[in-house]
């Protein structure tokens, strides 16, 4: 009898910390990832041709990462796992009677149609950011703090030399913090974050005191560097003819509007702007998971609503790399003991467990602080576009909804061509909805990527003759 097969979806902490929990306990797994390297987002590594002498020096957890690097390494030459680089899934589809099967595209041109056979599929496709729209944010250096924070980990480069870090979340100060170490000159910090809100969660907050010292120490190394933090302040304004060259900030009142007596002006080639993250769920929709908003659903064990599909890390709520390394590690033993065929005992992740559960307290806290400011849309003007792909402007799109009706986010769609580009709505979809006065609603996609027509094409030939039939999704008719 062979092995069970695990595929598991996304080389991030969440990931690699499931790879290697369900490959030490006799589960065969491929590890699938979109990049060169394993380590995600967060511990993204400069390709070697740079010859970086302190990767270490852009990180912290580095013995964490060490220790699941070497971890993989150990499963990969003994056979237990393999990890296929620059794979990008498209659709996971459910085989016949039992398992499922992951579609990718692999090479340099993304056209290589590959097809991973597996009985259960761990989902661990993190998150992305959340960037609403502002007059000038689509000027060239204009970019979001997750993009500054790629090029500084995994390019070495700087995006510009004097930078203004911008929006909300926890993630602008190790970007603030890090562009300064590396040498650019940062002129300010941007928060619309009112740190009175901390104050009043710090018991929420107590739970986790390590990530309090965090924070601290990042705002020590704010001051080390001399950069000037401007709470419950936001951006209005970007300026610049060919690219950035300064912002205009304001503070913000007690109803999140700007107080416009307090603008200024701030001269800088680069913004590095956010306000959050949203988890990746395409995949999950498409599968038929449960979504609750914005989050994945998933029980004790990490185990979704659809059989044999596991979820872990930022898809099922934002919380850093740690709750991913916890989530993960649940879920790889949990697939393990359910492949194997027995009822896993959750006393094996018992301290795992803890660890969830106070971080996402703990994070449910933060996220309470971290928010855009209530009326950001305000600010907006009509000639801002709001779509890029379409080139839609927040004037097209109020249209919509006072001259013609739209009130919803689907009929904004239709009406305006909002969210039908490229990125389809992913980018645009919050900014769109925030400018409409909408409810923001997820759009269920059939494939988590653009997939060349022949791939698609020689997939239904490959599913024919292997009698596969497309999933069904929970309520629908096939013969409607």
């Amino acid at each position: 009898m062979s092995d069970p097969t695990l595929a598991v979806i996304g080389a991030g902490p969440a990931g690699l910390a499931a790879a290697l929990a369900a490959a030490a306990r006799g589960v065969r797994v491929t590890l699938i990832d979109s990049a060169p390297e394993a380590g995600g987002q967060f511990y993204r590594q400069p390709a070697p041709e740079f010859g970086a002498r302190r990767p270490r020096a852009l990180h912290h957890q580095w013995r964490t990462w060490e220790r699941l690097r070497d971890g993989l390494c150990t499963h990969l030459r003994a056979g237990r796992a393999r990890h296929l680089t620059e794979h990008h899934v498209w659709f996971v589809e459910r085989r016949g009677g039992a398992g499922l099967i992951v579609h990718a595209l692999a090479g340099p041109e993304q056209d290589e149609p590959v097809e991973v056979p597996a009985d259960a599929v761990l989902l661990a496709t993190g998150g992305y950011e959340k960037v609403l729209p502002f007059p000038g944010w689509t000027l060239p250096g204009v970019v979001t703090a997750g993009g500054a924070q790629a090029m500084l980990k995994g390019g070495l480069v700087l995006p510009g030399r004097t930078a203004v870090v911008a929006g909300t979340g926890p993630l602008l100060l190790p970007v603030a913090t890090g562009l300064a170490a590396a040498g650019a000159t940062v002129a300010a910090l941007v928060d619309s974050a009112d740190p009175m809100s901390f104050v009043r969660r710090s018991r929420a907050l107590s739970v986790r005191p390590d990530k309090l010292a965090e924070g601290a120490g990042y705002a020590g190394r704010l001051l080390r560097h001399r950069v000037r933090t401007l709470p419950r302040h936001t951006v209005v304004e970007a300026h610049g003819c060919d690219r950035l060259e300064a912002v205009t900030v304001a503070a913000l009142d007690r109803e999140g509007r700007v107080r416009p007596d307090t603008r200024r002006r701030i001269g800088c080639d680069t913004l590095a702007v956010g306000h959050g993250m949203l988890p990746h769920t395409d995949l999950a929709d498409a599968l038929g998971c449960r979504v609750d908003g914005t989050d994945v659903h998933v029980d004790e064990e990490q185990r979704t609503d659809v059989p044999g599909v596991w979820a872990a890390g930022e898809a099922t709520g934002i919380g850093g790399s740690a709750l991913s390394l916890a989530e993960g590690h649940i879920a790889g033993r949990s697939i393990a003991a359910r492949l194997a065929g027995r009822t896993p005992d959750p006393g094996e992740w018992a301290a795992a467990a803890r660890t969830r559960e106070r971080l996402r307290a703990f994070f449910a806290a933060v996220d309470s602080v971290y928010a855009p400011p209530a009326h950001w849309a305000e600010q907006v003007t009509d000639e801002t576009v709001v779509c890029r792909c379409e080139e839609v402007s927040a004037g097209a799109v109020r249209d919509a909804v006072r001259e013609l009706g739209a009130g919803d986010l689907r009929t904004v769609k239709l009406l305006t061509r909002a969210g039908m580009g490229w990125c389809q709505g992913r980018v645009c979809g919050p900014g769109v909805a925030g400018v409409a006065g909408c409810a923001e609603t997820a759009g269920r996609r059939p494939f988590a990527r653009p997939v060349p027509l022949g791939v698609l094409a020689r997939a239904g030939e490959t599913g024919e003759r292997e009698g596969r039939e497309p999933e069904k999704r929970p309520g629908e008719d096939r013969d409607q």
